[in-house]
Order: C-alpha cells, then structure tokens, then sequence
C-alpha cells in the first residue's frame, strides 16, 4: 500500500471536474493499449494528476492499480523514465509513424511521424533512470 496522499488541492466546486478530466484522461490511456498512434504513459500520469487535484479516493485507487499503480508510484519517486521504456516507445512510434505513412492519404501521412517525434523529443529529454 501507498502512503496516504496529501488532500486534493483544488476547491470543492472545481473537484468534479478534476474527476472528469481524470476519468477522460484514464480511458484515453487505455484506449492507448490497443490503438497504436495513442500513448498510454502520458495519458495515465495526466489521469494520476488530475485525480490528485480533484479526489483522493479515485488518486488512491489509481496508486494501488496492479498494473497502473507501480509505473506511477516509481514516476513520483524517482521523475525518471527508465531507457528500456524509452526505447521501447521510440521503437513503437516509429513503428505506427511507419504504418500511418503507409495508409493514410496525402499530406496526412506525416501527421503522426511529426506528433511522435515531438513526444520522443520530450521522453528523451526526461531524465533517465538506470
């Protein structure tokens, strides 16, 4: 079990949108699992944030995930990416940046190749935990 987060910072009539805006957040993440050009990472931490500001309850919930809480927990202890997580997600970009180019028409071809290099400019930037 996590230790207890600090109450949310956010004023009780702003709370309820904070919720929303991490429940969006959180299902964009995990649309991010099966579509290929959605990230997931970033999408998560948003929801963690945002469930911070508005609900410890959902904030907590979120921390004790088997599966989503770890990754957050390490990210707060440590604002650190480890290198295999950012090769991992470069190689995934490219790959879908590659897949997008083959399909999509025109000058759409290069929306995603632009939008992934942007997010793989900001991870390789983070610090790296070894």
């Amino acid at each position: 079990m996590t230790p207890e987060p600090p109450p949310p910072t956010a004023p009780a009539w702003q709370r309820p949108a904070w919720i929303a805006a991490g429940v969006l957040a959180l299902l964009l993440g995990l649309l991010g699992v099966v579509l290929p050009l959605l990230p997931t990472v970033p999408f998560v931490l948003l929801a963690a944030g945002c469930f911070a500001r508005g609900s410890r309850r959902w904030e907590q919930w979120l921390l004790d995930h088997p599966r989503l809480g770890p990754p957050l927990r390490d990210w707060r202890a440590t604002r650190a990416v480890p290198l295999a997580a950012k090769w991992l997600a470069t190689a995934m970009m490219a790959g879908s940046s590659l897949a997008a180019a083959l399909t999509l028409p025109g000058a759409w071809r290069a929306v995603p190749a632009l939008c992934c290099t942007a997010v793989a400019v900001w991870l390789w930037r983070l610090p790296t935990r070894r």
